[in-house]
Formats: C-alpha cells, sequence, structure tokens
C-alpha cells in the first residue's frame, strides 16, 4: 500500500497570528529606533550630542575591528615569543622555554566573556546553597520557622552594601602568592552569590510547601524513603517555582554585576561603561550606548536561556510563564 502524503497547510487565522506575532514587535523596535533618531539631535551634553542609533552602530563596528586588532596582537606576541625560544633552544639544548602570557589590554568583548563567566559562577554558586536550602525550608516547618526570620533581615539589603565587606573578607582570607583566580573576580561572585540566594531559596520553599496533597500521599503510601520523595515527588512537582526563582535571581544578578564592576572597577562591562565615562572622549557616549544595549541583550538571552531549560526538564508545560 502506498500511503499518499498531504501537504497540511496552515489555517488563515493560525498565520494571522504568526504573521501578528512577527510584525509588532518589529514595528515597536522601528518605532523605538525613530524616536531615539530624532530624540538624540535634540540632546547636547558636555561631550557633545548624544550618538543616535547610526553613530552607535558604526561604534560597535570599531570595537569588533579594535577586538580583532588585539587579537592579531596576541597572537603575533605568541608567534615571536616562540621563534625566540626555538632560537636559544638551537643555541642551548638544556635552555627550559618560559611561555609568557600576553598582557595587552582587555577588549569590548573580553570583558563581556569576563562579566558572563562571573555572574554564571555566582549564579551556580547560589543554586547549589538556595535549592537544597529551599527544599529543606518547604519540607520542614520549624526548620522554616528558626531561618525565615535571618532571610527577611538579610532580604532586603542590597547587594552592592555587602560589596565592602566582602571585598574586606576576600582580601583577608584569600592571600595566596600564586592565586588560581583574581581576588577581583572572587569579590564579583561572591556579590552575585549573594544576590541570587534569596528569590531562589523563597520560591523554592514556597513552591515544595505548596505541592499538591495527593502528591504526599501518594509517596506515603508507595513509603518512599525521604531522598527518594524528593528526587520523585518534590522536585519535579516544584519545578515551575523553581525555576521563576531562579529566572529572578539571573536578572538581579547581571544588573548586580554590572553595578559591582563600576564600584570596585574589576574586570568586565561595569569597568568598560566606567572608564568610558571617566575617558570622556568624542567617542564615549556611544560607546557607552553600545555597551547598555549589549548589556540588555545579554539580559535578555540569560532569560530566555533559563526558560528553555525550564521546558526541557518541567513535565507540566502550562505552568511555565513566558
Amino acid at each position: 500500500m502506498i500511503a499518499t502524503l498531504k501537504r497540511v497547510t496552515p489555517s488563515p487565522a493560525l498565520a494571522g497570528k504568526r504573521l501578528t506575532a512577527l510584525l509588532l514587535p518589529m514595528v515597536g523596535c522601528l518605532l523605538f529606533l525613530m524616536f531615539w533618531h530624532l530624540g538624540a539631535a535634540q540632546v547636547q551634553t558636555s561631550l557633545g550630542q548624544l550618538p543616535g542609533p547610526v553613530q552607535v552602530g558604526q561604534q560597535m563596528s570599531t570595537l569588533v575591528q579594535e577586538h580583532q586588532e588585539e587579537r592579531d596582537k596576541e597572537t603575533a606576541f605568541y608567534e615571536r615569543q616562540e621563534a625566540r625560544n626555538e632560537a636559544r633552544l638551537a643555541e642551548d639544548p638544556d635552555y627550559v622555554a618560559k611561555i609568557r602570557p600576553y598582557t595587552g589590554k582587555p577588549t569590548f568583548f573580553d570583558q563581556i566573556g569576563t562579566s558572563l563567566v562571573t555572574v554564571m559562577s555566582g549564579f551556580a554558586l547560589a543554586a547549589m546553597v538556595a535549592i537544597p536550602l529551599g527544599i529543606a525550608l518547604g519540607l520542614n516547618q520549624a526548620l522554616n520557622q528558626a531561618i525565615n526570620p535571618l532571610i527577611q533581615l538579610f532580604k532586603p539589603v542590597s547587594p552592592l552594601a555587602w560589596l565592602p565587606l566582602v571585598t574586606m573578607v576576600v582580601s583577608a582570607l584569600y592571600t595566596s602568592s600564586e592565586p588560581v583566580v583574581a581576588k577581583s573576580f572572587i569579590n564579583s561572585m561572591v556579590t552575585v552569590t549573594l544576590c541570587c540566594l534569596w528569590p531562589m531559596v523563597i520560591n523554592t520553599a514556597v513552591g515544595v510547601a505548596a505541592i499538591d496533597k495527593d502528591l504526599v500521599n501518594v509517596s506515603q503510601v508507595l513509603r518512599l524513603s525521604p531522598l527518594s520523595h524528593v528526587r520523585q515527588i518534590v522536585l519535579p512537582a516544584s519545578v515551575p517555582a523553581i525555576f521563576t526563582g531562579m529566572r529572578l535571581s539571573l536578572a538581579v544578578a547581571w544588573m548586580v554585576l554590572i553595578a559591582a564592576e563600576m564600584l570596585s572597577q574589576n574586570p568586565g562591562l561595569g569597568k568598560f561603561v566606567w572608564d568610558e565615562f571617566q575617558n570622556g572622549s568624542s567617542q564615549s557616549l556611544s560607546r557607552i550606548m553600545v555597551a547598555v544595549l549589549v548589556i540588555g541583550f545579554i539580559g535578555f538571552l540569560l532569560d530566555r536561556t533559563m526558560l528553555q531549560l525550564q521546558r526541557f526538564v518541567s513535565w507540566d508545560k502550562s505552568q511555565i510563564l513566558r
């Protein structure tokens, strides 16, 4: 029997919805660019006219070119170093070649990489602490009553208020003569961790405490061990609440990191913005605007990544918040 394949065409209503979903964001972006272009021409600052979309686009191209030039310099540096070492080894076979790292100025894209590594490291550390703690608080009412006052006390504190304390504590404890990672990275990472903890702890605890009683009864009937109860009942049922806390934490962490890098002058996008502000050149405003747009775009991508991860691990797709 030869099966006949029929081409399924979407209904006009569905096609119209897809077209609307595509066109409306484009219209919104075009209107934003138009108002930005017209408004920027009316604003004069101490550094000159506020840059419009065209100037920002040109500056983005310049930053890409600067990054490529810096990579070319790095490649040439290592090639010269390798040639010198080969020449020395040819003269003296016992010579121990030394590979010195390239110490050129970090580019805009290097700063992006630094900030991303920092925020994800702090976020991962917070998740390893907050999610187990939230599960324990949701399952144990007595523990919740004991820990909740501390959570409510520290939750409103701005992570930037912790930054001076974190810096002093890390400087006192992290005293290695040959540190594996820079102190500036530890300072920023711990600051990010502190701001990520509370939304994850609270949402996880609320999600675990709100598990359907029928699921708890099933666990009791099956006589699941505590670990099996958490793995097979608690975690699947509380995934939406956990990911809501994670998405909130990651968004706040990204904002806090940029501010922390500006205040502490740690490497990253925040330092790039501050350096350009202090530079005060005619191109500084355009470069700052590029950084602002990139910061927003990366924040959007981080949130969409968490959303896709939630869709992958969640069994109930209807509870996913877009």
